[in-house]
């Protein structure tokens, strides 16, 4: 073969034929492909524990937007979590770390949305979250806040204003722990740093105020709003400070004679040994001892960094920051140097600044006499600020509003200088308030006629703001009378602190007077009073104002009745008080008014709750005279229910010991309770029901008020339950006063007389007073005693139709069968104590005057005084007459049918009565 064949071979051309597929070649690619479907089911899946909002994100997906770049979906995401959270609350608790440092982080946002929808859901999560769940995260929340506060845009200064804002309604006290960096932030927010060159060689620097054109609102506007929050922030402090007192009231902490809370103790308890009484040196609720010694707390190896302004150091080093910038500021608001010094007129947006500032000043002032060396503190403050006080301060007394609002309508309140308020609410009579307060601490006794000039300017003004008949509000009279208490203590004598009271009594006057200012007038009043009675006798010079506004409180108390039983109570502790000490002014005004306070219809008593009750009941006890009118009025509040029980017996123990039958040993008051009013209260209030009562139940017939019986004269009224388990509590505490009376015969003659005068001869008489008679005989019968034939019948009566009564109790009637004990035991005592009168019963069981249905009481009624074994003895006397009776129930019931009941009382008779020897033998007879 030759090469050229050879080479056609080796590059053969394929033939291809009609219809028949192309050959794969040997290097094609393979082309095709397969596809399947990918199952993720769980993916697809909705999340069951994790709910959604509006566009279905959850709270994972809301938090994971916090960090996006974009404004909008950062204010979305916020705008999305309060939503979620409205509707789901219980997510806030599951992530509630999560949620806090988000949020937190917003705050120095450069966005103003993002940061104004932070501060909303701040404030919606802080009505959602308690203060112990959100304190473990605050630390996070406060450090952002001083981030946000200390920040170099403005805008972002101004929004951490309004995160405080919330975080000082929500959670003052959490707040409050951080106060040394945040006190920073305060003066950062309206001050710089500056080196000066005098103080250059001692490293301090000074603080001035900044002036920033870049703020959208004015330096003072800002200087305002920093200074509003401030002194928020330092009323959260003091709040927050223990042994906090009232504004304006509060007493010195070295006072000695301040007035202490008495220790309640209850008698009783002690006297059994169930209560211990424990003494302090110095009493109260909360008790302190006196001693120059002071325990170390664990609080003292704190840093003092850290104790923010409860270390007199840190309070004195923001003192000496804040107090010259304060002075800065309150210059720029100030009338101008020409202005009058009278009346000057400020404008809103300054008086605004000054309140701000005299506030933030009054509030350090109020933080420094928490210190344990108060004296030197105020020493301190005297010497550092009351000059450019006096020159700032004082220059310009006192301070009005310039009103520049139009009148729309004439307002009477309008006219009033002290009612005249800026569009802000600012009123200017609290700023001069205020200036005086801060102004008064820093006097003192020493230094009185060095500050006498401005001294007399504040006594004027306080004087003529109290003597002109405004309308003042409870802050403003609370200020006021602060400021008074304190020039009072300044000066001492009668020629300057009579005046003073005068005006305030002036102020007291008033009619139509809110409650708490009128709370805070009789505060004020009491403690001059007490401070006046703790004098000594040497110096003591009552005043004539004080003694006049004691004379008139009771008379106030007569007349307030119900209307405010607050207010009452708080007159029934001074006229306690005052009544204690033996006012003579006082004493007389309450038993000119006694009557009208104790009457047993309209009585203040009987109208007031049960402690205000209490507290009346004790003054009993220093009436000077209780003459029988009186006594009468007492003894309807003891029985009519109005009031306990428990407290009528201490109303009785009270009379009791006023009485000439008390056993003191030392001669008492003269003429108090007269022996014969004495023994007619007792009487009155044994009985339970007054006369004319007693006349109208006269007319009273049949069920279910009547429990009457053919063999007695007597039908009993029923008296409902709580009436009647009053009256015998009553009965027995009048039993035990009546037993104490040395001559128990005189004592039970002048109750015989009384029985035989007003109850016998009735026909109805209520069960109650009926035990009670026959409760009392029991306690002062004797052997000396003689009965009178009257009374023996009278009491035979009592007692049968109480046992009838007791014997047909309906075993239904719940309310009635509570009365068979006590009542049982009472008939069955005075049967056994007299032998007669166990013999005029049972004369007066002529069964042959009652009907058939009457029989098996009477049946019963023998049986169980045939039982009874205290009168075994007396019926066995009377075994003839009950022999008697038992033979004229067989007379009755003879052709009969012998019933169970008329057995058993054969068969107790033969047992009991028979049987015994001395019993003659004829008793078959009988049957």
């Amino acid at each position: 073969m030759t090469k050229k064949r050879k080479r056609q071979e080796d590059f053969q051309k394929v033939k291809l034929k009609v219809g028949k597929k192309k050959p794969k070649l040997e290097n094609a690619t393979d082309t095709t492909f397969k596809t399947k479907a990918i199952q993720i089911p769980e993916q697809l899946k909705e999340d069951g524990v994790l709910p959604t909002q509006n566009r279905k994100l959850n709270i994972k997906d809301l938090l994971s937007q916090m960090h996006h770049y974009s404004p909008g979906v950062k204010h979305n995401a916020l705008l999305g979590l309060k939503e979620l959270l409205s509707q789901y609350p219980f997510v806030i608790d599951a992530h509630l770390s999560s949620i806090i440092s988000e949020v937190a982080a917003v705050f120095t946002d450069k966005d103003s949305s993002v940061r104004g929808a932070a501060v909303h859901l701040l404030q919606f999560l802080a009505s959602k979250i308690r203060a112990e769940q959100i304190a473990p995260f605050f630390p996070l929340v406060s450090a952002h806040l001083s981030s946000a506060m200390t920040h170099i845009s403005e805008g972002i200064q101004e929004d951490s204003l309004k995160v405080l804002d919330v975080l000082l309604e929500a959670y003052p006290a959490l707040l409050t722990d951080r106060s040394v960096i945040l006190l920073k932030n305060f003066v950062e927010l309206i001050s710089h740093q500056q080196l000066s060159k005098r103080l250059k060689s001692r490293d301090k620097l000074s603080w001035m105020l900044s002036v920033n054109p870049n703020r959208r609102v004015t330096s003072q506007q800002w200087r305002l709003n920093v200074l509003t929050r401030l002194k928020k922030f330092l009323q959260a402090v003091v709040d927050g400070s223990s042994d906090t007192e009232d504004e304006g009231l509060q007493e010195q902490k070295d006072n000695s004679n301040s007035v202490r809370n008495p220790i309640c103790i209850t008698w009783k308890l002690h006297a059994n040994n169930q209560q211990h009484i424990q003494l302090f040196e110095s009493g109260g609720l909360r008790p302190k001892i006196n001693s120059s010694f002071r325990l170390r707390s664990l609080t003292s190896v704190i840093d003092s960094a850290e104790k923010g302004l409860s270390s007199a150091e840190n309070l004195k080093g923001f003192i000496e920051i804040i107090i010259p910038l304060l002075i800065e500021c309150w210059i720029e608001a100030s009338p101008a140097q020409s202005a009058p010094i009278l009346g000057n007129l400020l404008e809103s947006e300054s008086q605004q600044l000054m309140h701000q500032v005299l506030s933030i000043i009054h509030l350090l002032w109020k933080l420094t006499k928490q210190h344990d060396e108060t004296y030197k503190m105020e020493l301190w403050l005297r010497m550092n600020y009351l000059v450019d006080f006096k020159h700032h301060f004082m220059r310009h007394f006192p301070y009005s509003l310039q009103d520049t609002v139009k009148h729309k309508k004439k307002d009477p309140c309008k006219s009033n200088r002290n009612c005249m308020k800026s569009s802000n609410n600012i009123d200017h009579l609290l700023l001069n308030l205020t200036l005086c307060d801060i102004m008064v601490s820093l006097a003192s006794t020493s230094t009185l006629q060095t500050d006498s000039t401005w001294l007399d300017m504040i006594r004027k003004f306080v004087t003529d703001t109290l003597q002109d008949g405004s309308k003042l509000n409870s802050k403003q009279v609370n200020r006021l009378l602060g400021v008074t208490w304190r020039l009072m203590q300044i000066q001492q004598n009668k020629v300057t602190t009579e005046p003073l009271i005068r005006a305030v009594y002036t102020l007291y006057q008033q009619r139509n007077l809110l409650f708490p200012v009128r709370t805070l007038l009789l505060k004020f009043f009491s403690r001059v009073y007490q401070k006046e009675d703790l004098r000594t006798q040497r110096i003591r010079s009552r005043s004539k104002v004080l003694s006049r506004w004691l004379a008139g409180l009771p008379q106030q108390l007569a007349l307030l009745g119900l209307r405010n039983p607050e207010l009452s109570n708080q007159l029934i502790d001074i006229i306690h008080s005052a009544a204690s000490r033996s006012n003579k002014e006082l004493l007389q005004s309450l038993q000119a008014t006694a009557a009208r306070i104790y009457d047993p219809l309209e009585g203040t008593l009987v109208l007031l709750p049960a402690e205000a009750q209490r507290r009346l009941v004790q003054l009993v006890y220093f009436l000077p005279c209780l003459p029988a009118s009186l006594l009468a009025c007492l003894s309807r509040c003891c029985i009519m229910g109005r009031m306990s029980s428990d407290l009528a017996a201490t109303l009785i123990g009270i009379l009791h010991m006023r009485s000439s039958f008390a056993g003191w040993k030392c001669q008492v008051q003269d003429n108090s309770v007269n022996d014969v009013d004495y023994f007619s209260f007792l009487f009155s209030t044994l009985i339970g029901f007054s006369r004319e009562e007693l006349t109208s139940l006269q007319g009273i017939r049949g069920k279910p008020h009547i429990s009457q019986t053919q063999l007695s004269p007597i039908r009993l009224y029923l008296t409902d339950l709580d009436q009647f388990l009053h009256h015998w509590a009553v009965t027995e505490v009048i039993c035990h006063s009546l037993s104490t009376i040395p001559s128990q015969s005189q004592c039970f003659d002048i109750l015989q007389t009384g029985i035989c005068k007003y109850l016998v001869g009735l026909v109805v008489i209520p069960d109650s007073t009926a035990g009670s008679v026959l409760c009392a005989i029991n306690k002062l019968l004797d052997q000396a005693c003689i009965i009178s034939e009257n009374l023996h019948r009278f009491l035979a009566s009592c007692c049968y139709s109480l046992l009838y009564f007791l014997l047909t109790i309906d075993r239904e009637d719940a309310e009635h069968l509570q009365k068979r004990d006590m009542l049982w035991r009472s008939c069955i005592s005075a049967l056994a104590l007299l032998p007669r009168l166990l013999r005029l019963m049972l004369q007066s069981l002529q069964v042959s005057r009652i009907c058939r249905e009457e029989l098996p009481v009477v049946a019963q009624l023998l049986r169980l005084l045939m039982q009874h074994g205290q009168l075994r003895s007396h019926m066995i006397t009377n075994e003839f007459l009950v022999q008697q009776i038992i033979k004229d129930i067989m007379t009755l019931k003879s052709g009969e049918v012998q019933e169970q009941w008329l057995t058993d009382l054969h068969y107790c008779f033969n047992i009991y009565l028979a049987s015994h020897p001395q019993t003659p033998g004829p008793i078959n007879t009988v049957y």
